[in-house]
């Protein structure tokens, strides 16, 4: 096995989109638990536009990117289980924006028939965060009512589906009245439109003043009250992201206030830890994803050089359902 020539998107330092360079790098031969896969496809995230921007810190020169989809090329010491030619999807660790790339055996599944490489790349990380977030942060049950924020969204959209799928009534929120059809088509009952109602009073007039057992929130700091104060008693606010910006400090005397409220900062990271766990979540999505219970909208591709433009795109509340980057 010899190194291989790849072009890959790079930041070497943090800011704007403009930060973002198209780079020749080198990608040596897998290691003892290593594989080198050709990226055919790869999943743009919020949390992308984090790592560059700063919010969350990485060290620099940075390769952006969490999930994707592609083909073992090679395979190191050590690894059982997979083997050249084997089509794989990953979400974590770091680095997806790439041609080709070395992946850690352990955080690979594998990808089944049915489901194509594009559709694996936009629901690894997006679908997997949505599986732990209605199986096992709150489990959503038949006849549960739950709001569920950026409704048209790449995570909103799965949550939605999978949310109606499980049995539950979904409320969807969306910024604009253009997005009120996706969020619908995703399987919510109620869509709120953020910029023309009070969120917390149409959720309680829906729910005949109960409010909801569970609020999924990635948008982060413009709803975090609001969310908050749509909760039932005991309820459970689930801040998985922060779209809009980071929750500032809070005192969590508001929770005793608010009704005894549980509030959690879910990461995928955490619920995939083990392969038992990765397993279970990559199972669980691709069977719903199969079935036709959960569709996986890519709505729009971009060449991986042009990741700047996908950015700002995604920064600017201008795409829909999941966004695909092409090698």
């Amino acid at each position: 096995m010899t190194s291989v020539t790849s072009r890959a998107i790079r930041a070497h330092q943090t800011g704007g989109p403009e930060v973002l360079q198209w780079e020749e790098v080198m990608v040596g031969d897998p290691g003892p638990g290593e594989v080198r896969v050709r990226n055919t496809a790869i999943g743009l995230n919020f949390i992308d536009t984090y790592h560059r921007s700063g919010l969350y810190p990485m060290p620099m020169p940075l390769t952006l990117g969490s999930e994707g989809a592609g083909v073992i090329e090679a395979v190191g010491p050590k690894v059982k289980g997979f083997k050249a030619g084997d089509r794989v999807a990953y979400a974590q660790p770091i680095g997806a924006y790439a041609e080709v790339l070395i992946r850690p055996a352990a955080r690979l599944v594998k990808i089944p028939a049915g489901i194509s490489d594009q559709a694996a790349a936009a629901m690894m990380l997006k679908g997997m965060t949505a599986w732990y977030l209605l199986r096992r942060t709150y489990k959503v049950k038949k006849g549960d009512t739950i709001l569920v924020h950026a409704a048209a969204g790449g995570v909103g959209q799965i949550l939605c589906q999978w949310g109606k799928h499980l049995g539950a009534m979904v409320i969807g929120t969306v910024g604009s009245d253009a997005k009120v059809t996706a969020a619908k088509k995703a399987g919510c009952k109620h869509v709120i439109v953020a910029a023309n109602e009070k969120i917390s009073q149409r959720v309680r007039d829906i729910t005949k003043g109960r409010g909801v057992p569970v609020v999924y929130d990635g948008i982060g700091k413009e709803t975090f009250m609001e969310s908050l104060d749509c909760l039932s008693p005991l309820g459970m606010m689930a801040s998985f992201g922060n779209a809009s910006g980071a929750v500032p400090p809070v005192n969590i005397g508001l929770l005793a206030q608010k009704g005894s409220l549980f509030l959690t900062r879910p990461t995928l990271v955490n619920y995939t830890a083990t392969r038992e766990d990765l397993d279970a979540a990559a199972r669980d999505l691709f069977s719903v994803v199969k079935k036709g219970a959960v569709k996986i909208s890519i709505n729009q591709t971009y060449p991986l050089r042009e990741a700047a433009q996908a950015h700002r795109d995604l920064e600017g509340r201008k795409t829909t359902g999941s966004t695909v980057l092409l090698p």
